[in-house]
């Protein structure tokens, strides 16, 4: 009998994390897999056409909890995803990252048992990292899934480090790489080839890409005050294409800014569009934790508008520089990075396109050992 697997997603970064593991769990003969898209992301740009260009097929369920504080966002998902869970039992609920819909997902998980005393096992894929601050929600959101986790796969080193730390047991931990490069990897080609840039008027490596989406910097009127500014003063040194997250275009109008000149706003782009204009940037100005990784991968120099990073190998790398978010800095370590060369450097371990083939086969095998002792444990009693 196969073994029934949740994989849940809800917010844009979760799908190129899903995807992988979709279509390896498919050609698994083990493994019977469904998708559960919670709605956390609901529109087209920001979810919808990532089905399509990934492969994924649409999602098996909808939970639609749409938008909502963190408290009732979280709540909706737990009630809905608890509902699921009693009508088809999965052996087994995935959840990737670190947004609401991987804990409530992962908590609703490990409080269900099913009416023959099983509970469903639950993976977290991004586990460990950290940065350390409590602040964020993401990292709230990080240190309770793994908690919660009977596997834990973890996308580099410091992720190990990190929970070995927590007391977390090495049988849980499983240094696997990253299932984000796996599909960034499977995508760029196809992404060099359509030359997003030319929609701006750009050529490669003469514009800059910035992206904004934490709370603490958008939803912070004087934080994003500074940084809009900060932008405005690097689009004289070169064009910036600003692809703009719903919640923060909306935090622009309230506070009358908006594009101009050099500065070009945009809605969010498909997957592979953006990937095409992440990899002809000569610079990238964010704050997202991927996007760190994928400029890794894409040897393209990253500032990151942020404190601290939970995705150290970024720093190690020489591709990633913590900013913060001081106007005068942004512009000082702008200059710095146009007067040198782009970055040359070898991937991190594993980041090789091969992470969710390796999840697969990590769990047919716990899984073939679940079922052998089952029947072993049953003659017991």
């Amino acid at each position: 009998m196969p073994v029934s697997v949740m994989l849940v997603g809800g917010a844009r970064p979760n799908f190129m994390k899903l995807a992988p593991l979709f279509h390896a769990f498919r050609r698994s003969a083990m493994f019977q897999v469904s998708v559960v898209h919670t709605g956390q992301h609901y529109d087209q740009q920001m979810a919808g056409s990532f089905f399509a260009e990934l492969g994924l097929p649409q999602p098996d369920i909808a939970l639609s909890v749409g938008s909502g504080s963190h408290a009732v966002q979280t709540a909706r998902i737990l009630e809905r995803f608890e509902e699921q869970l009693r009508e088809h039992q999965p052996d087994m609920v995935v959840v990737v990252g670190d947004v609401n819909s991987t804990i409530a997902c992962a908590l609703a998980a490990a409080k269900f048992e099913y009416t023959d005393g099983r509970r469903p096992r639950i993976a977290h894929v991004e586990a460990g990292l950290r940065s350390f601050d409590r602040t964020m929600p993401e990292e709230v959101n990080r240190v309770l899934t793994d908690a919660l986790a009977d596997y834990l796969f973890v996308t580099e080193q410091a992720g190990v480090d990190n929970l070995r730390r927590e007391g977390v047991a090495d049988a849980r931990i499983f240094l696997v790489g990253n299932v984000m490069i796996d599909t960034l990897l499977g995508q760029a080609e196809e992404a060099a080839s359509r030359a997003a840039w030319r929609r701006f008027g750009l050529q490669p490596q003469s514009y800059a890409v910035a992206t904004l989406h934490r709370p603490s910097n958008v939803d912070d009127p004087a934080n994003l005050a500074r940084l809009f500014s900060a932008l405005e003063t690097a689009a004289d040194r070169l064009p910036i294409v600003f692809p703009v997250h719903p919640r923060t275009r909306s935090r622009l109008a309230a506070a009358g800014l908006a594009g101009s000149g050099t500065l070009f706003l945009c809605d969010p782009q498909p997957y592979t569009d953006f990937l095409s204009l992440l990899s002809g940037a000569r610079v990238v100005l964010t704050d997202s934790g991927g996007i760190q990784e994928e400029t890794t991968i894409l040897r393209v120099p990253c500032l990151t508008l942020r404190e601290n990073t939970e995705r150290p190998i970024t720093i190690e790398r020489g591709t990633n520089r913590l900013i913060g978010i001081d106007p005068a800095v942004i512009v000082r370590e702008l200059d710095a990075v146009l007067g040198q060369p782009m970055p040359r450097t070898a991937p991190p371990p594993l980041w090789d396109g091969a992470a969710a083939e390796r999840i697969v086969a990590i769990l047919e095998k716990a899984f073939a050992a679940l079922q052998a002792a089952r029947p072993a444990a049953a003659a017991v009693r």
